[in-house]
Parts: structure tokens; C-alpha cells; sequence
């Protein structure tokens, strides 16, 4: 892919190239995916995505593999515990945004509400393509973004505003924001 064409918020950060030239936008349907990426997301807000990805790993590693079956258990002490890592941002109202997050996961699987149904549902299960020419085009928010952030916030989640939902919405393939000749955007249509 060449850099002329390649969407170019990523810039040359190899990690950030590579993260736009094979995960970003792509579909994703899987529950736990899902939840792992807003989740960290989450984590973004105030900060660069970069920041975020390149601390991913560690991200697994300290929250169990985004398992929230095991996240909803954490007490006080796996807080404190987590608040010294240093492979992840260390803000205390983060860290229980995942914890909270887990159990409102969990809570809309205990009423029979599958997470990845419910979050595609915000696009009536298909994939919104948008031709955007250039960067500055893109919102930061829409109204499905909007929608999605009203009602995970009523179903307990945190750290979920319109911007951060968009920004997770685009990342997760619900909306393709790839640019008009962008090689991406043509790979990360759903078929």
C-alpha cells in the first residue's frame, strides 16, 4: 500500500501503519472483541490512540484477556494492584471503567442480550460506507454514535461518550470512514 493513498491519520508510525493497514475498520462480530475494544477505547480518552495501542498487550495481560467474566470479580485490592502497573494508564477512574464495564456486559448477557447484536444493532446490522475525500471530513460523532452512547451509558457502561463510540464504531467496522482511494476501504467492506 502506498503512503500517497493510505488514510493519513496514521502517519509513518510503523505499529500505527500496520494497525490501519490491517485492523482498523475491518468488521468485527465477535462479543469479546467487541467488548475488549471498548473497553479500550475507553482508555483513549485524553490521549493519543497510539498511547493505547501500543500498551494493547499489557492491556490483556493485566485484565485477565478482557475476560469479563473475571474482570466483574475484581475488588479493591486488583485496583490498587492494577494502579501499579505501569504498562497501562494508571488512572483510577479507568481502571474501574473496565471493571464497571464487565459487569454491564454481564448484565446484558443475564437478560439474554447478545453485546455484538446489540452494537450492530445501532446500524441496523450493516455496515454504514462512507466516500469521504479527506481527513477533515470525517466527524468526530454521528447519530448512531450518539444512540450508542445514550444507551450504553444507560445499560451501566463508562467511558463511552458519542466521540469515543464513533471512534470505536469506525475502528470495529460499523462505519467504514476509510478515505475515496484508501486501499483499506475496499478491503474492509463487508460482503
Amino acid at each position: 500500500m502506498t503512503d500517497l493513498n493510505r488514510c493519513s491519520w496514521c502517519g509513518d508510525d510503523p505499529q500505527y501503519v500496520a494497525y490501519h493497514d490491517t485492523q482498523w475498520g475491518k468488521p468485527v462480530h465477535n462479543s469479546r472483541e467487541l467488548f475488549e475494544k471498548l473497553c479500550l477505547d475507553g482508555q483513549q480518552a485524553g490521549l493519543s490512540w497510539l498511547i493505547i495501542l501500543r500498551k494493547t498487550d499489557n492491556y490483556r495481560a493485566a485484565f485477565d484477556g478482557f475476560d469479563p467474566n473475571k474482570i466483574a470479580q475484581y475488588d479493591e485490592d486488583k485496583v490498587d494492584q492494577l494502579l501499579q502497573n505501569p504498562g497501562i494508564v494508571r488512572n483510577r477512574l479507568k481502571v474501574n471503567s473496565i471493571i464497571k464495564n464487565a459487569r454491564a456486559y454481564l448484565a446484558l448477557e443475564a437478560q439474554g442480550i447478545e453485546f455484538a447484536e446489540f452494537i450492530w444493532g445501532f446500524v441496523d446490522g450493516n455496515q454504514v460506507v462512507n466516500s469521504w475525500q479527506q481527513t477533515s471530513d470525517i466527524p468526530a460523532t454521528s447519530a448512531e454514535s450518539e444512540a450508542m452512547s445514550k444507551a450504553l451509558k444507560k445499560a451501566g457502561f463508562n467511558f463511552v461518550g458519542p466521540t469515543i463510540t464513533y471512534a470505536f464504531m469506525q475502528a470495529c467496522g460499523l462505519i467504514n470512514d476509510h478515505l475515496v482511494g484508501c486501499p483499506s476501504r475496499d478491503q474492509c467492506i463487508e460482503k
